[in-house]
């Protein structure tokens, strides 16, 4: 077998590593943006298990699906006695601020919308759909912790109004209801 000349030699060898830079290049690129996307998923969901942020991202859940599944059970909650109280409201708008959806001029057309006009059954039925596709995906733990933060927004709307003079139960029959109905989509 003939030997190569030393230039072939070092082109073969600067080749197959330039190949193996691209390689490291791109899984230093993808952990980055894995990075940022973990941030940004965390800023969203109040989740901040790495394992767990981790596993949505392999589901490919973006922030922006992530903010639609954390809003979703609020407006829901919010509309259980039929009208959307104004505490209820500014909880909802306060968590949507905290989950970093942004606004558009000072506004949430889609959310305020939605706290306006009450969404279709079809939206809750297409979000509890979504959460178990979502957590066939994901091990226990993981299941736990999302159904957690999300039922935890939804009970601090369900709070937001209620009682008497800060006399009895401050959820309402109607609200236990919802909030019951989303703890089950996720089993």
């Amino acid at each position: 077998m003939p030997i190569q000349p030393l230039g072939q030699h070092n082109k073969l060898v600067d080749a197959f590593f330039f190949e193996q830079d691209q390689q490291l290049l791109k899984s230093f690129h993808e952990r980055l943006e894995k990075m940022d996307r973990r941030s940004q998923l965390s800023r969203v969901s109040g989740i901040e298990d790495e394992a767990v942020l981790d596993r949505l991202i392999e589901l490919d859940v973006s922030p922006e699906t992530m903010a639609a599944m954390a809003v979703v059970p609020l407006v829901f909650v919010a509309w259980a006695d039929r009208k959307v109280q104004a505490e209820e409201r500014e909880a909802i708008l306060s968590a949507a601020r905290k989950a970093g959806i942004e606004a558009k001029d000072g506004r949430y057309p889609l959310l305020e919308y939605w706290l306006d006009k009450r969404p279709s059954p079809e939206m809750l039925e297409a979000w509890q759909h979504y959460i178990k596709g979502l957590c066939q995906q994901m091990d226990k733990a993981q299941v736990e912790e999302l159904k957690r933060d999300l039922l935890q927004l939804a009970e601090g709307v369900a709070q937001a109004t209620g009682g008497f003079l800060g006399l009895g139960s401050k959820v309402s029959t109607e609200e236990r209801l919802v909030l019951n109905r989303l703890a089950k989509a996720f089993s």
